[in-house]
């Protein structure tokens, strides 16, 4: 029996390895293959895999895996910091998402219990695929990925009661609207309930810490493990005694730990083995997928499909809107937010296994989430062009400009030869304390509203808009500004800020901060004068300090990073075009040492030759340049004479260097 699971496991890895190949070619997240995979190894497809329930066993273990690392790396004070958008922006998505899709099922007379399943499924989406693609693109700390974030952390939260939730939907019927519970009863579980959380709330407080510390002092990583899955385990199964799933207890035991300083200790432990296992139940649900009920339905499950995402995109896009954001930030956020969850197929496997969703309507919802799934990275490829495209509409421009009613009435006075700083992040709060110390007339444009409202009643002059639209821009006073500096981390809206703000004045100074040098070509050929690509201007300082430590003369430094920054970073990011420089010289001779020593007036070297000196046949003491004030002589002969205040760059060994530092220092007993 052994052997058999071997093998399938086996077979299984090896589908899914090569699956995941073609899909990773095709941008298709590796969730779909998985998916894929059991459909192909699955009793509807060929029937490969026997022991389907050794299958279903290790994905009920990677169910609990997930769980206990989303309650490890569950963060409250993440969650303060996007609490509006996640609480409120995320209760009205998930709110008009349920809204819409129990009410369309009751209107086509499906069971309550069923239509009120149906509901929580298509509220959520895909955590793990759209911060994944989010990440990969570069726009987690954009605006519509922030929003995006919070919206999707309220989900997971609610995903927890949705599925405590079904053992009560399961008795509800359409025909019998008697009570579930009984008095009794509901103050029976409610006292449960609050037994297990204050048990809960003892452990992570003053038990699991102490237990921790004392095991990490051991310094044995096998100890820690061990009592890490004793407690992902432990808890998971002393909380399903009240009822609620091993899952969701699992969950319970990832936040006990979450607010140690042991949880990310713990995190990049367990996550390994919860990728592998949460694979398992990714392929288990593929094994549960008819394709020839796809076939024998497919015009109704397209139809499904179009009605799913275009009815998430828009109902996703109208939170953030009604929270203030534009319509661009609101649009690619409800796009993003386009698809089915994996949260989703947890609650359907339990609704299914419940007995509240009939075969039928669940084959259907797996198919309909498995492509939504599939098509997350195109529908947030086509989020700019589709948002920039409804922002050009007429009917939309007063949505997309975003400043109705929350403009800031002291920028109505007209400005001339002032900044524009488009973006108030780390950045723009700098640039503003140098304006202001420096006199500079200046004003912010910024797009999240809370963040306006805040510096606004610091009595700065701040715009609230999307600076991609014409609108704001010119609200801004962009037509007589002298400097627009864009900061912001949306690198497709940079581009379009850019080219705007080219169109609308020729003559502007554009200065784009960037956090990736892949961007630096296109900001330029867009229309940026100058741009600062943060991913090599933390190499710039490191190398600048790396060859201070060499002795390598301030100017020459100070040279070099202006050539690097000259060229858009090219010497960096092409080492071909990279010379030889002292640094390597020295690397290569490390027994030798580049030195500067300054001339002091009264020196035996003030006011000789080279030649009469003969400082590299005497004393050992090469020179290659000399600094004398802002000039660099470079060109070193005999006839050089060296005069009180130069600073003479040396290159000699250390040891001789300390033996002529006195040619170069006043003598005190000189006469």
């Amino acid at each position: 029996m052994v052997f058999a699971l071997f093998t399938d496991i086996l077979i299984i890895f090896t589908i899914a390895l090569f699956v995941g190949l073609i899909f990773s070619h095709l941008k298709v997240p590796p969730l779909v293959a998985y998916i894929l995979t059991g459909v192909i190894v699955g009793p509807y497809g060929f029937s490969i895999i026997q022991g389907q329930e050794e299958v279903k066993n290790l994905a009920e273990i990677g169910i609990i895996l997930l769980l206990f690392t989303i309650g490890l790396e569950f963060s409250f004070k993440d969650l303060w910091k996007i609490r509006l958008i996640a609480i409120v922006g995320g209760a009205i998505q998930v709110g008009l998402s349920f809204a819409f899709f129990c009410g369309l099922a009751l209107l086509l007379d499906l069971p309550a219990g069923e239509a009120i399943l149906l509901g929580f499924l298509f509220s959520l989406s895909s955590t793990a695929i759209v911060l994944k693609i989010l990440h990969e693109k570069g726009e987690m700390d954009s605006p519509h990925g922030s929003i995006a974030l919070g919206i999707l952390i309220f989900q997971d939260l609610m995903a927890v009661p949705m599925i405590m939730a079904i053992p009560f939907l399961a008795s509800l019927s359409l025909f019998d609207p008697s009570p579930l519970l009984s008095a009794e009863s509901l103050v029976t579980l409610v006292l449960q309930d609050l037994m297990i959380v204050l048990v809960l709330v003892v452990s992570a407080k003053w038990i699991i810490p102490r237990v921790m510390h004392e095991i990490a002092r051991t310094r044995n990583q096998e100890f820690f493990l061990l009592f890490v899955i004793l407690v992902c385990f432990g808890v998971a199964w002393v909380v399903s005694f009240s009822g609620i799933s091993i899952a969701i207890g699992a969950l319970f035991a990832g936040l006990l730990i979450s607010g140690s300083e042991f949880s990310h200790q713990a995190s990049s432990i367990v996550l390994p083995f919860r990728d592998i296992f949460t694979s398992f139940f990714f392929i288990s649900v593929g094994m549960l997928v008819d394709f020839r009920f796809l076939l024998a339905n497919f015009w109704i499950t397209v139809f499904l499909i179009v009605l799913a995402i275009v009815v998430k995109a828009l109902l996703a896009t109208a939170a953030p809107l009604i929270l203030g954001y534009p319509l661009r930030t609101s649009l690619m956020t409800g796009l993003a937010l386009a698809q089915v969850g994996e949260f989703s197929f947890i609650i359907a496997q339990s609704g299914f296994i419940t007995g509240i969703l009939p075969f039928e309507t669940y084959q259907t919802f797996l198919v309909v989430a498995l492509i939504t799934m599939a098509m997350t990275p195109f529908i947030i490829g086509i989020g700019p062009p589709v948002a920039g495209w409804l922002c050009e509409i007429p009917a939309f421009s007063l949505i997309a400009r975003g400043t109705c009613s929350t403009e800031d009435t002291s920028s109505r006075n007209v400005k001339k030869d002032h900044l524009v700083i488009i973006g108030y992040g780390v950045t723009g709060r700098n640039l503003v304390r140098t304006a202001r110390r420096s006199g500079i007339v200046y004003t912010i444009i910024e797009l999240n509203p809370d963040l306006v409202m805040e510096v606004r009643k610091q009595g700065e002059s701040v715009i609230f808009g999307d600076a991609t639209t014409e609108g704001v821009l010119s609200h801004a006073g962009i037509l007589t500004a002298r400097i627009a500096v864009v900061a912001i981390n949306d690198p497709v809206a940079v581009r379009k800020i850019v080219n705007t703000c080219r169109s609308l004045s020729p003559d502007l100074i554009i200065i784009v901060r960037t956090r990736y040098v892949s961007e630096v070509e296109a900001l330029y050929a867009t229309g940026a004068d100058e741009v600062i690509a943060e991913e090599f201007e933390t190499s710039v300082e490191i190398f600048s300090v790396v060859l201070n430590k060499y002795f390598v003369p301030r100017d020459r430094i100070e040279s070099f990073i202006t050539d690097v920054r000259a060229d858009g970073y090219q010497m960096l990011r092409s080492s071909s075009n990279i010379p030889g420089t002292l640094t390597d010289l020295v690397r290569h001779i490390p027994e030798v040492s580049i030195t500067t020593l300054t001339v002091e007036s009264g020196s035996p070297l003030a006011g000789i030759t080279l030649g009469e000196i003969n400082l590299r046949k005497r004393h050992n003491l090469l020179v290659l340049a000399i600094r004398r004030g802002e000039e660099i002589i470079t060109n070193i002969g005999g006839e050089i004479r060296i005069e009180a205040g130069d600073s003479a760059i040396i290159y000699a060994k250390p040891e001789d260097v300390t033996k002529g530092t006195y040619l170069f220092t006043r003598q005190k007993n000189k006469k």
